[in-house]
């Protein structure tokens, strides 16, 4: 099991993990990757968080705002208790032998792998082109070279990002046995992340503005949570199949309180939605309390921010530069 090696090991793994640079980190990303980046950090696994800020042209035609959104995210990044002295923060742009290996990786998957790809299937749905631009179709291989240019050998995903993980193992590959070993075949490490709904009962998203971000004030996280959808059962029960907007709140502050979902609904009972939100809105600004103070002293130095970000994209570039000239030498193309 792969959980078990990390903890025997942690040295020997090198994680690729990351987000695209299209708003605030919210809660969702807090529970369900957040921590347990910072869980593989402190264990000693090497951390790699990649901003992807080409990625995020894959589904806009520009991209707005974009350096105050990537200095956002570093803040919530160091909010969470990511340590730029243990890991390796970099932007996509930044690091140009990262890019330049999809023009390999490209000639080693079929256009036929890439349309059946169900993630790539889902994204293009909620895309808000009108087209499908070629980004978007390749955006696998990208996430491969992502991967791969540090030899990462281990990368935390959902169920819903296997297929994605399988290109990347079939690049390496098949890289290895075209050409010769240099790319390792990365393990996926399956998240058992909470599901947390949005506060309009859909899915917690950066783009539907229904959810609370780290960055949120304590304000603004009352009135969010003030408009989050239940139903009409006055009586607070967990049951994630039949309720699941009221299950989400319940699991929300379940999480924030360090207790099981049962034990809130139980606490809430008759009180109804007004009950079950006030205590969902507590635990959540005292969850977040900590972590919005570190932000805010970080804020007040973003020059701290810019350097971490140009130590990153040093490191990763000259890891970048070496995985390339590994494989122009096995291409043969060192002239």
């Amino acid at each position: 099991m792969v959980e078990n090696q990390i903890q025997a090991h942690p040295e020997r793994f090198r994680v690729l993990t990351g987000d695209r640079p299209t708003g605030p980190l919210h809660l969702g990303h807090l529970f369900g990757t957040l921590q347990n980046r910072v869980r593989l950090q402190d264990m000693g696994v090497d951390l790699f968080v990649i901003i992807a800020d080409y990625q995020v042209l894959t589904d806009r035609d520009v991209a707005d705002r974009l350096t105050e959104t990537v200095e956002g995210l570093v803040l919530d990044y160091l909010a969470v208790g990511i340590d730029p002295e243990r890991a390796t923060v970099f932007t996509h742009s930044a690091v140009p032998a990262l890019n330049q290996l999809m023009l390999p990786f490209l000639s080693l998957v079929t256009v036929s792998e890439l349309g059946r790809n169900p993630t790539v299937k889902d994204e293009i749905a909620h895309s808000r082109q009108d087209a499908v631009s070629g980004l978007m179709f390749t955006y696998p291989v990208h996430q491969a070279a992502d991967i791969l240019f540090c030899k990462g050998n281990l990368v935390p995903v959902g169920r819903d990002q296997l297929p994605h993980i399988e290109i990347t193992r079939s690049i390496a590959r098949r890289f290895n046995e075209r050409y010769g070993p240099v790319f390792p075949e990365p393990d996926a490490l399956l998240s058992a992340a909470p599901v947390l709904l949005g506060t309009d009962g859909t899915k917690m998203s950066k783009s539907r503005h229904n959810a609370i971000s780290i960055s949120a004030t304590a304000d603004d996280t009352a009135r969010l949570l003030r408009s989050a959808r239940t139903d009409a059962d006055c009586h607070i029960t967990y049951d994630p199949v039949a309720r699941p907007e009221v299950s989400s709140l319940v699991l929300l502050a379940a999480l924030c309180l360090g207790v099981t979902p049962e034990q809130v609904a139980s606490s809430v009972g008759a009180g109804g939605a007004a009950a079950l939100k006030r205590t969902v809105t507590a635990a959540v600004n005292e969850f977040l309390a900590p972590m919005r103070a570190r932000r805010a002293d970080y804020a007040a130095d973003l020059s701290h921010v810019r350097k971490i970000l140009q130590v990153g994209n040093e490191r990763a570039n000259a890891i970048a530069d070496a995985t390339l000239s590994e494989v122009r030498t096995a291409m043969g193309t060192t002239y």
